[in-house]
């Protein structure tokens, strides 16, 4: 893996020059532009701060974008991830979360170095879906304290919500014109102008500026500390076998995420820049950066699509296009801390209910819809509902068993027909296959057979007319058979040889074939048995004789 790593830098940076650097150093600074306000909004928003999600994007960038398995790969603070904090933080306070970070790293890690960068590929579109919607939920839900300048308690959102009646709801309508001012104006605002700063940002200015002119009371960010290395970050001397063992669920579930989220991302960006994605080597870089994140007071960091395709569009050439945004966001961290500590709460709220948003897969939603996938949108909605209520690993696991459950359901349907032989089908003179082949008759089979099909298998011997003196299965749908249906079928062919019925099989594929071979079935039946087509067998008479 690490000689594979350099031998891509190798071929990513031949014939690097000044041209290039140019191209590099312009996107990194239209990412920076992009990826400022979201690193603040996505540390608040995570019940951290706003410091937390700054650093966070700067050690990403550096870290896993200097190791990551795509150039085009920008990584920082999700609001996918900061849905799922809240409820650590509420339980374990910040420390919890900077432990559950490093032990998340722990297993990106070892996933990547076992190679289990295709494990994605598993999990059907819808659940995928399902779960970035329920997240925008999530988001949104979490983000109505800062919208409306109050106060909530409770770890869910349901319980967050619910205090609004028990402890009363008097919102800040300062505030709740901030947040809708830059929900209307990120709505309102151009296309085409996003290429050249973005709406969030202008948003958050406007916003921060008139705040501070017409000196309204709302809650602001509050100061960022001028440092990578603040006083709140992970403390190993406070760490506890007990706390340890009480936050691998958690951990669990950040590392999905953050597999998830990378490796659909660079998927994605694969596919716009048409170049390969290293998904093993994407897991060790982000399992080295989570690693090292909590160290300096960091959250959770993974790829993210928003931040990747503005660094592709923009024209990055190499990964130092998220090493030269990192840097302008240290530059920023540094010159624009005092303007960024005055940016109001519900401003950055505003932001992060346009993009919980736009982050649902409105497109594909549409389609499963509209074309009545019953199927998927079930899969859609149970994943979605169980992220909110739940959490992610059970909201993924019950979509995977919805999928698996339908799928068998969509398997069990085999279709068995039982036809006469249709003599003016054939390439041969009638006459002489209505002679031999009169009383025959073909069983097309297509479908799985598998161990839900045993009866419909079982029930062939018995819808097949006594009068009947041959039987050939045409086999040709047949994908998979079972141990089961084997068994069953096994069973139908021997009811048939006793009643004196030649039997041939036709139009087996290699697995098939297989599965026939090693259960005897084959040797019962006889190898001449065995053909490529039934119209192979009928033209040249080579029906079976009965055993």
């Amino acid at each position: 893996m690490i000689r594979a790593f350099f031998s891509e830098l190798k071929s990513e940076f031949s014939g690097y020059g000044a041209k290039a650097l140019s191209k590099d150093l312009m996107a990194g600074i239209t990412v920076a532009a992009v990826a400022l306000p979201l690193a603040l909004a996505f540390g608040v928003s995570s019940g951290a701060d706003a410091a937390a999600g700054l650093i966070t994007a700067i050690l990403a960038g550096l870290v896993i974008g200097s190791l990551s398995g795509g150039f085009y790969q920008i990584s920082g603070p999700t609001g996918a991830m900061a849905a799922i904090l809240i409820s650590i933080i509420a339980k374990y306070q910040i420390q919890g979360v900077f432990l559950a970070t490093l032990m998340a790293g722990v297993f990106l890690l070892l996933a990547g170095i076992l190679r289990l960068g295709k494990m994605t590929a598993y999990i059907p579109a819808p659940v995928i879906t399902g779960f970035t919607s329920g997240i925008s939920v999530l988001i949104a839900a979490g983000q109505l304290d800062n919208l409306f300048g109050v106060t909530s308690a409770g770890e869910t959102v349901i319980d967050r919500i619910g205090s609004y009646f028990s402890l009363g709801f008097h919102p800040n309508f300062y505030a709740l014109g901030i947040g809708l001012f830059v929900v209307l104006f990120m709505v309102a605002y151009p296309k085409k102008w996003n290429a050249v700063i973005p709406g969030s940002l202008v948003a958050i200015i406007l916003a921060t500026v008139a705040a501070q002119i017409l000196g309204l009371e709302v809650k602001i960010v509050g100061e960022i500390p001028k440092t990578l290395l603040p006083a709140d970050r992970l403390d190993l001397s406070r760490v506890s076998m007990n706390t340890l063992l009480h936050l691998l669920s958690p951990a669990f579930s950040i590392a999905m995420l953050g597999m998830i989220e990378s490796l659909l991302c660079g998927s994605s960006a694969s596919r716009m820049t048409g170049k390969k994605f290293n998904s093993d080597q994407e897991l060790v870089a982000q399992g080295i950066g989570n690693i090292i994140l909590p160290f300096f007071g960091g959250i959770p960091a993974t790829a993210a699509i928003a931040r990747t395709s503005v660094a592709i569009k923009s024209g990055a050439v190499t990964r130092l296009t998220g090493i030269f945004h990192a840097l302008v966001l240290v530059v920023s961290m540094f010159l624009l801390s005092p303007v960024m500590s005055a940016i109001p709460l519900s401003a950055l709220a505003g932001v992060l209910l346009v993009t919980a948003f736009r982050m649902n897969e409105w497109e594909a939603i549409r389609y499963m819809f509209s074309h009545k996938f019953k199927g998927a949108m079930l899969k859609y909605l149970v994943t979605m509902a169980a992220t909110v209520v739940f959490d992610l690993t059970t909201a993924i696991a019950l979509g995977v068993l919805v999928a698996l459950l339908l799928l068998v359901r969509r398997l069990s349907k085999l279709e068995i027909n039982i036809e006469s032989v249709d003599a003016s089908r054939v390439s041969a003179p009638n006459a002489e296959i209505e002679r031999r082949f009169g009383g025959a008759r073909v069983v097309y089979i297509a479908g799985a057979m598998i161990f839900a099909n045993t009866q419909a298998v079982e029930a062939i011997a018995a819808d097949v007319p006594d009068e009947c003196d041959t039987v050939l299965f045409s086999m040709r749908g047949v994908s998979y058979i079972d141990v089961s249906c084997a068994q069953a079928f096994e069973g139908v062919v021997q009811k048939l040889l006793s009643r004196d019925v030649r039997i041939g099989v036709c139009g087996l594929s290699s697995e098939t074939r297989k599965t026939l071979d090693r259960s005897g079935i084959t040797e019962l039946i006889g190898e001449e048995n065995i053909h490529w087509s039934i119209d192979r067998v009928l033209t040249q008479e080579c029906a079976c004789e009965p055993a």
